[in-house]
């Protein structure tokens, strides 16, 4: 019985012991990746930026303590690191050029557009870019397409087929669990409800999809055969051969290609183009490292202040209940523009928008922000990969709107859905009854349809809705509600497109929206600055739920499409009722 006791003890003890080592050792490792993530990156003479285009792609980076623990292909990258980063190699003498290294990332057309173009700025310098890929997928082919040199493995192939969309229809299958979706909407083109009333694209949707997708298309062909000196109909007739399925030899026959080489020789041919010698050492620069490496420019002591605000993500009314700050919530968007107008230092604010809309009711509270700063300071929109619906509400009041050409923007429409689930709850053998005081105090129950009364009060709601989504709109344009009415409908347009119509003033990126709002302010001397501030590591360690990471980090492709649409569906609660915004999913491929 002793040596039992003692045994115990002595595990036990171990136990303790284990936990308490494992535990400094912990923190030594934290604060250590801590100390190497904010230590400024030296640049070596004969470096090389590599851009590895692998994860997914978002407005703004945020350091997340779980990155550690995924893939390369789960790695969410910045489009403000990437783009920075890029400018900063520019810059830097001992930075001899880029290699473009394309895998496989998730991204959106336009922000695709603007690191393009950034690369494009980038060979300006004199310096040079090399792409290599083992296999290009069609985003990613479309990006390197604006480098010196494209590489591609003896074994690889270039996707390149064209741009299709297949949105995917739920209504069979709500009926077939007895849910029926009862729909209020305005805009012929208004197309984000009919996956769950229909069971294919309507006439007008199919008419406003062919045209953003030949815009897009168009713009992807025009700047490819720029780059490539391939004629646009060569490009045509090679994506109608499925290219991706014959030998990589006929990539560089088509004039897709520049040379085919194996990945573990790439490095050598940099080396003789910076010149040295295979035997000598190439520092290579990731994107973690070139965040690190200092800016070259010259601190301003003016006290002037260029504001860059982020607004990303879907748009929802009142605070954030969750972990995923990769949303609009009106409430501290209204704080955060306050905040800007009240600060004296901050002469111009650039309004980054990339959202597909969301709540009318938040969109129109962040509208009134905006209309607010706008009467205090110059306030230009940088339009992202959408703008569209409740991102185009909120941008449509500001001094000058700025747009990639190939963003998708409008859709100026509303919508509101409620489901009906009398076939579910009776196939379950549930029943429901009702005791009220007045003839709409069960209104909304979902066990039952909308009644005639009911139904009227929700269109009606829309109906004002719409009007006065379309009032702001003329407003902030400088047009008569009629005109905006002719090109709104709910229907969407490529930022190109946009320009022709008057719903923008420019054509470009992040960088040209600066331009314009430094201009507008009329300033000399200035210092660009993002809000809202970015966490720190601990504060993000601190706030981080584990579940709702996991749950943030949504599948692409068609599985994020079905997850997508099925979490509005469960969270249908937590949405306002009435709604501005596109499709959940575009789809487009």
């Amino acid at each position: 019985m002793k040596d039992f006791f003692k045994f115990t003890l002595a595990t036990i003890t171990g136990i303790i012991v284990s936990c308490v080592v494992l535990f400094f050792v912990s923190i030594l490792i934290l604060f250590s990746m801590l100390s190497s993530s904010e230590s400024e990156t030296q640049v070596r003479k004969n470096s090389v930026m590599m851009l590895d285009m692998r994860g997914m792609l978002s407005e703004r980076s945020q350091d997340n303590p779980f990155d550690m623990f995924l893939s390369e292909d789960e790695t969410i990258y910045g489009l403000d690191d990437i783009l920075s980063s890029i400018q900063k190699a520019k810059e830097n003498e001992n930075i001899k050029g880029i290699y473009l290294q394309a895998g496989s990332m998730g991204a959106g057309f336009a922000s695709i557009e603007e690191i393009r173009k950034a690369l494009a700025d980038f060979k300006n310098s004199g310096k040079f870019i090399v792409a290599y890929g083992d296999q290009y997928s069609q985003h990613l082919y479309y990006l390197a397409s604006v480098a010196d040199k494209i590489m591609l493995n003896p074994q690889g192939s270039i996707g390149w087929y064209g741009l299709a969309s297949t949105p995917i229809f739920y209504k069979d299958l709500l009926s077939k669990i007895g849910v029926e979706m009862q729909v209020f909407k305005v805009g012929t083109y208004k197309s984000a409800v009919e996956p769950f009333i229909s069971t294919e694209m309507s006439p007008a949707n199919r008419e406003q999809v062919a045209v953003f997708l030949d815009g897009i298309w168009g713009q992807m062909l025009s700047d490819i055969s720029e780059s490539r000196s391939v004629s646009e109909e060569k490009l045509n007739e090679v994506a109608d051969k499925m290219l991706m399925f014959y030998p990589a030899e006929d990539c560089v026959e088509y004039g897709l290609a520049d040379t085919l080489i194996y990945k573990n020789d790439v490095r050598n041919y940099l080396k003789t183009l910076i010149g040295i010698d295979k035997k000598d050492h190439m520092p290579v620069l990731t994107l973690k490292d070139m965040i690190n490496v200092k800016k070259n420019v010259p601190k301003d002591k003016s006290g002037n202040i260029v504001a860059v605000y982020y607004a990303y993500g879907d748009i929802y009314s009142g605070s954030s209940r969750t972990d995923n700050e990769s949303n609009i919530y009106s409430d501290e968007v209204i704080r955060d523009l306050r905040k800007l107008k009240e600060d004296e230092d901050v002469k111009a604010v650039v309004l980054r928008v990339n959202s597909p809309g969301g709540s009318a009711f938040g969109s129109e509270q962040i509208w009134y922000a905006v209309t607010e700063l706008k009467k205090e300071k110059p306030v230009i929109v940088s339009m992202g990969d959408y703008a569209a619906s409740g991102g185009y509400y909120i941008s449509c009041n500001a001094d000058s709107i700025v747009a990639d050409p190939t963003t998708l923007t409008g859709s100026i429409g509303i919508f509101g859905m409620f489901p009906n689930v009398k076939g579910l709850t009776d196939k379950i053998g549930l029943s429901f009854d009702v005791v009220k005081t007045n003839t709409y105090s069960d209104f909304g129950m979902m066990g039952r349809a909308l009644n005639d009364g009911e139904k009227a009060l929700m269109q009606n709601m829309v109906n004002e809705g719409y009007e006065l989504f379309v009032k702001r709109c003329a407003e902030g344009r400088g047009m008569t509600t009629d005109e905006i009415k002719k090109i709104a409908e709910g229907r969407v347009w490529t930022g190109a497109k946009a320009k022709e119509l008057g719903l923008v003033d420019e054509l470009g990126g992040l960088d040209k929206a600066l331009e314009m709002a430094i201009g507008k302010a009329g300033l000399d001397a200035y210092t660009v600055m993002s809000y809202p501030g970015k966490k720190s590591f601990f504060e993000t360690l601190m706030d981080t739920n584990p579940g709702g990471h996991i749950q943030s980090r949504t599948p692409t492709g068609k599985e994020g499409e079905l997850y997508n649409q099925f979490d509005w569906l469960n969270n249908f609660e937590n949405y306002d009722k009435i709604q501005a915004r596109v499709p959940f999913e575009l789809n487009i491929n």
